[in-house]
């Protein structure tokens, strides 16, 4: 564990990039369509406690072990802590865990979070959608971006992606809450999967287990 978290500080280092160039692999939007239009409530349904003991509000990062390999993400919890707080603490209490990447489009994005795996379903912690953080400083620059995936203004839930490439068109309509800082040849390898229809993988990509630090 001492290992991830002198590999969340590398990060820190990054996280002030200025946006690059538009990625000309897709123009798509990541959405979550059909989603229960709950309202978000002021405090999070799910326990906060966990087996590891951290709380997930003030936890630097998390470790997802795929079925292709590990991914270390850094957490951007100061610049948007309710987005941060609702993803570690689906993570500690493990409703990512055996959850699919139901959406994978080559240079774009790979998408996952739904527990049903359709791409519809999956709620917050906070009882539904809650509200987009958006921070001036947090922008889709690069590959590797941890984002919330929506259905349009906030309308966040569990669904999230991570971008395979510069992606500046999303800026300002998803929120930006993290950065792969380890294993993103494992992102490669996911986003260069076979695919189906709705770019659904032919086999299954599944997040195995998660974990928060």
């Amino acid at each position: 564990m001492n290992k991830l978290k002198k590999i969340f500080k590398h990060d820190n280092a990054d996280k002030g990039s200025t946006a690059a160039s538009s990625s000309a692999a897709s123009s798509s939007t990541p959405t979550q369509s059909n989603y229960a239009s709950t309202q978000p409530t002021t405090q999070p349904t799910t326990q906060s406690s966990t087996t590891s003991g951290i709380d997930p509000a003030s936890a630097s990062g998390v470790l997802l072990t795929t079925n292709y390999g590990p991914i270390t993400i850094a957490l951007y919890k100061d610049q948007v802590p309710k987005t941060t707080r609702n993803f570690a603490t689906l993570c500690a209490t493990h409703k990512y865990d055996n959850v699919i990447f139901h959406r994978i489009i080559p240079g774009f994005m790979i998408q996952g979070g739904d527990p049903t795996g359709t791409g519809t379903g999956g709620k917050s912690i906070y009882g539904g959608k809650f509200e987009d953080e958006f921070d001036s400083s947090l922008t889709h620059a690069a590959k590797g971006v941890l984002s919330m995936a929506n259905s349009g203004p906030n309308t966040n839930g569990s669904q999230f992606f991570i971008t395979l490439g510069p992606t500046p068109h999303l800026n300002g309509k998803h929120t930006v809450f993290g950065q792969v800082v380890d294993g993103m040849e494992v992102v490669d390898a996911i986003g260069s999967v076979r695919t189906g229809e709705q770019d659904r993988p032919v086999k299954d990509v599944m997040i195995l287990k998660s974990e928060v630090f």
